[in-house]
């Protein structure tokens, strides 16, 4: 079996998925067979696996940057939230239905023996499982039947480090206040304190680390310096989704729905030297763009009544009207259409009009369509003409169905070597299921080139293949944790020397 060690947080976006990930990179480099696990994630930003399942975007960054696949052992159970007060649950991989929270807190004591298979047998297959909690371990009134915390530290027999975010302020009172609001055995799997996202000089830092050392009794072992890397984020707590303040030729707005889900979809295009990519939440804030993306979203009727109450959709129509591109991706893609239709009461029930920019109908179904695709543009029309024959990979997560009479977008075959079509193209709109679609650096150069020809620009954008690109920000993530953790010390907590 696998040696385990855990990273916990004082709170949500401490940077825990980040510190995992770095682990998992160096433990690889060092010559081990290495895997994530996060045994409950909470998150609208999902991917598919080789064998068709569904996990949290966090863990399969991590088991890129550990350099195995993603394998839904490493996210056995997935939340994504459908409303304020609900998520859909999906556990290995496949969903199971929504539950109102009040419905999952009593029903998640049921799903340990599974978290706990899935768990032996991903440490089965390892020499070193990183294992990463959520929230925060001292959120006391979700203590009982704990699986992703505590609870699940213990049944690993996990030694445990703890990080808390300094950029945030106060984070000496919430190290302190984390470990003591512990019980004393939850005390002592603490093995040491991360300090993480510093800014300044360390030494200012000094005389507080002893400090924090004596009254916690827990050895500090790093202080993490806010590292420019560009890793895949877990949610839409990410700093992404501000002002980047990066002017390009191009300017894409990407309307940031309420329930917004897969924005990773954009980061190839958000690193192109071409292009300045916003997220925009108002018709102020839209402006006047080269292009208008509906991304993904997990509540599209909700997020289609959201665009309606906003202005955004008389907004978006009025670009659209004028000849200005808009694309739509998954449930973005829904919302262009002339209906959605609900009539399992997937999403609430009922029927709205979508915004009647491509021809087509959607229907929710339950079941969810769940794999990877490999595909190419058909003959997009308008100012996208020039993608048609530009390859592509993705993946589909998504349970409405969505049908027309017109010509498909693009052509693809599914992981099971299924050939179908996808998308719809009128005009300068267009939209498909595919999430990232643009991780080949030929789709997003061709998408952009395409703006740039119609603004009477010489199209000569260039852009990088993301999954190349992240295997050397995993490299840099894991040299900054080198220099700045007791890699030393944290391999004998791993190894049970202290």
């Amino acid at each position: 079996m696998a040696k385990a060690i855990m990273i916990q947080g004082t709170a949500s976006n401490a940077g825990k998925s980040l510190l995992a990930a770095g682990l998992c990179r160096i433990f690889k480099q060092d010559g081990y067979r290495v895997a994530p696990f996060k045994s409950q994630n909470m998150a609208l930003n999902s991917a598919i696996t080789p064998d068709g399942l569904e996990m949290g975007r966090a863990q399969v960054v991590q088991a890129e940057a550990a350099g195995v696949a993603p394998d839904a052992r490493m996210n056995p159970i997935l939340l994504k939230p459908t409303s304020n007060v609900g998520s859909q649950v999906i556990v290995n991989g496949v969903p199971r239905g929504t539950m109102p929270a009040g419905e999952y807190f009593h029903y998640r004591k049921t799903l340990i023996p599974e978290v706990m298979a899935a768990y032996e047998s991903l440490s089965a297959d390892y020499d070193i499982i990183v294992i990463e909690g959520a929230g925060s371990p001292a959120e006391i009134n979700l203590r009982q039947d704990d699986i992703v915390n505590m609870g699940m530290a213990k049944r690993a027999k996990a030694p445990v480090l703890l990080c808390g975010d300094i950029d945030r302020g106060g984070v000496f009172a919430s190290l302190y206040g984390t470990v003591k609001l512990l019980e004393p055995d939850e005390q002592e799997l603490i093995r040491g304190l991360i300090i993480n996202k510093f800014r300044g000089d360390v030494d200012i830092l000094r005389p507080g680390l002893g400090q924090l050392e004596e009254l916690t009794g827990k050895p500090v072992l790093g202080v993490v310096p806010m590292m420019d890397v560009d890793v895949d984020d877990e949610d839409s707590l990410s700093s992404r989704l501000g002002n980047t303040g990066k002017v390009g030729l191009v300017d894409i707005a990407v309307v940031r729905l309420p329930r917004l889900s897969n924005f990773t979809d954009f980061n190839p295009l958000e690193r192109m030297e071409a292009v300045t990519l916003r997220y925009v939440t108002s018709p102020r804030e839209l402006g006047h763009p080269d292009l208008v993306v509906l991304p993904g979203t997990k509540n599209t009727m909700d997020d289609l009544r959201w665009l309606r109450q906003t202005g955004m959709e008389a907004a978006i129509l009025k670009h659209a009207a004028a000849g200005g591109a808009v694309a739509g991706i998954c449930g973005g893609y829904q919302m262009l259409g002339q209906t959605v239709s609900d009539p399992d009461g997937v999403e609430g029930g009922g029927t709205l009009a979508g915004l009647g920019l491509l021809p087509a109908h959607t229907v929710f179904q339950g079941e969810k369509t769940r794999t990877r695709v490999t595909g190419a543009f058909r003959a997009p029309e308008g100012i996208f003409g020039a993608m048609a024959g530009v390859p592509f990979e993705g993946y589909e997560i998504h349970m409405g169905r969505t049908e027309s009479a017109a010509a498909p977008l693009a052509d693809f075959t599914t992981q099971t070597g299924e050939r179908r079509t996808d998308g719809l193209s009128a005009g300068n709109v267009w939209g498909c299921y595919v999430h990232g679609i643009f991780d080949k650096a030929g789709a997003a150069e061709a998408l952009v080139n395409a703006l740039l020809a119609a603004k009477g620009l010489e199209p000569g954008a260039a852009a990088v293949d993301w999954q190349d690109y992240a295997q050397g920000q995993y490299d840099k993530l894991a040299a900054g944790l080198r220099e700045s953790l007791d890699m030393a010390r944290i391999y004998r907590i791993l190894n049970g020397e202290e």
